[in-house]
């Protein structure tokens, strides 16, 4: 399908199916699809499975513009709901990444029951509103065909169910595997992890080991030959619904929390006092207010208490934090809320998410996707500039470029006398960090925008600054 020179953007991540494609048009996000899929789509949007999915805040919202405009080379083109910030599977928790799988499971089930499937399976065809899931591949929706198995299986094993099993059974986190590879973990992979006594675990045996050896057996053979064969053994539309019921209880019962870690006490075992802590409050608070609505993003978010204070005022707020035990505890805490403005996602500012998949943009780098209106770097500079060694003007290089221009970086710096900056100084040799002083750091926030408020906190060692991006 080719693509005119209409002033629109294509969506790199949307190439696998050539039935339609993705791209944007300004603000909006449109999705081409040629004959084919438009008449998938048709008898989709008349579906009322569809419509309740849609209803409930399941599948994203989709509308079909028409007429179809002239100057487009496909059959049908749609609007979708604009999702606030995209993430990618390995930015997520381990409730997060379950209860993507269960909302796969949910909606390929009711598709089932009315004579449709998805061509996918994939993490990637889930994103978020806030901790709410919502299934946004409207174009992997197709006719289902009696005596054919679910297409997306192997996807959803791969980049769904596999990092379950790992994390769950393997106390391993997932986000590695899944950052490492954009298809997910292969099944050869997997048995090996699974080998010996732990191949008899829950989901291993079945989704493991005979789907491996299925796949092997049947590697030299076209699809057509297996779904004859698939047909001539009775593959049944009832026997598909067995094997979501089946993977959906197996996914029910892969409910892993993480242990404690040391992030996931911070709030208690931190430096601050009471009068610091709610001094902190009041200057996030005030500074949020006057940026106005918009996006908002808190690098190192831990148990989101200033997301929490962000979300009175922005539009919509990111929380990053990099221990994934945190992050799970805050997404769990935000769903049982129904919190549909807080996005927590697993983030090490210090090696954020690089672009992947086909050319290194198939999956955006985190740098590419995150600019807000408002940036709150809360006890965030001195653990990347002592304790990472990030020179101090890279530091906030980084913070400036994640704030949109006229925005506001909120950032705290802690002096060194502080004692958390006392011990993060301790582990290191003596003189090697003679710049990180707060006159250095005033002169340096001062090159990249304007400084509007500032506040020390009643401790003395911590201080406050609002910053106006560019201004």
């Amino acid at each position: 399908m080719t693509i005119p020179d209409t002033g629109v953007r294509v969506e790199p991540g949307s190439f696998r199916d050539p039935g339609n494609r993705v791209f944007h048009r300004g603000d909006e996000v449109l999705r081409g699809l040629d004959e084919r899929s438009a008449r998938d789509w048709r008898a989709l949007s008349a579906a009322d499975f569809f419509r309740d999915l849609t209803a409930a805040g399941h599948v994203v919202g989709t509308e079909e513009l028409t007429p179809t405009p002239v100057d487009a080379p496909w059959a049908a083109v749609l609007r979708h709901e604009r999702i606030p910030f995209v993430s990618h599977p390995y930015e997520w928790s381990y409730a997060m990444l379950r209860d993507a799988a269960l909302l796969h499971l949910h909606v390929l089930g009711a598709a089932l029951d009315a004579g449709f499937t998805t061509k996918d399976g994939s993490a990637y065809n889930v994103q978020w509103r806030g901790a709410r899931p919502v299934f946004i591949d409207v174009g992997s929706f197709e006719a289902l065909r009696d005596g054919e198995p679910w297409a997306g299986y192997r996807q959803f094993c791969q980049t769904l169910l596999y990092p379950l099993l790992v994390q769950a059974h393997l106390g391993l986190d997932f986000q590695p595997f899944l950052r490492a590879r954009v298809d997910g973990i292969e099944p050869d992979q997997m048995r090996r992890l699974f080998a010996g006594t732990r191949r008899f675990r829950a989901g291993v045996p079945t989704h493991v080991h005979l789907h491996g050896a299925i796949q092997a057996r049947n590697s030299a053979a076209s699809t057509s030959d297996v779904r004859a064969q698939l047909r001539d053994a009775g593959f049944s539309r009832e026997l598909a619904r067995a094997t979501v019921r089946g993977l959906t209880k197996l996914v029910r019962r892969l409910d892993h929390r993480p242990g404690d870690s040391h992030w996931s006490d911070y709030q208690r075992t931190c430096a601050y006092s009471v009068p610091d802590r709610q001094a902190k409050e009041t200057f996030v608070d005030r500074a949020v207010a006057a940026t106005g609505p918009g996006a908002a993003l808190d690098l190192g978010a831990n148990d989101g208490r200033y997301a929490r204070i962000a979300a009175r005022h922005a539009a919509h707020v990111v929380a990053v934090e990099q221990d994934p035990a945190v992050v799970d505890a805050l997404y769990r805490a935000l769903r049982d809320e129904g919190e549909q403005r807080i996005l927590p996602l697993v983030l090490d500012l210090a090696d954020p998410s690089p672009g992947g998949g086909w050319r290194g943009v198939e999956r955006a780098a985190f740098a590419d996707r995150a600019r807000a209106d408002v940036v709150l770097a809360l006890a965030v500079v001195h653990h990347l500039a002592i304790g990472r060694n990030v020179p101090l003007p890279e530091v906030l290089d980084q913070l400036t470029a994640f704030t949109a221009t006229g925005g506001s970086l909120v950032v705290e710096f802690v002096h060194p006398e502080d004692p958390m900056a006392r011990r993060l100084l301790a582990n290191k040799p003596d003189g090697l960090f003679p710049d990180y002083r707060r006159d250095t750091f005033e002169a340096l926030l001062a090159r990249r925008g304007r400084v509007v408020a500032r506040a020390e906190l009643p401790s003395g060692t911590r201080t406050l600054y609002q910053v106006v991006v560019g201004g």
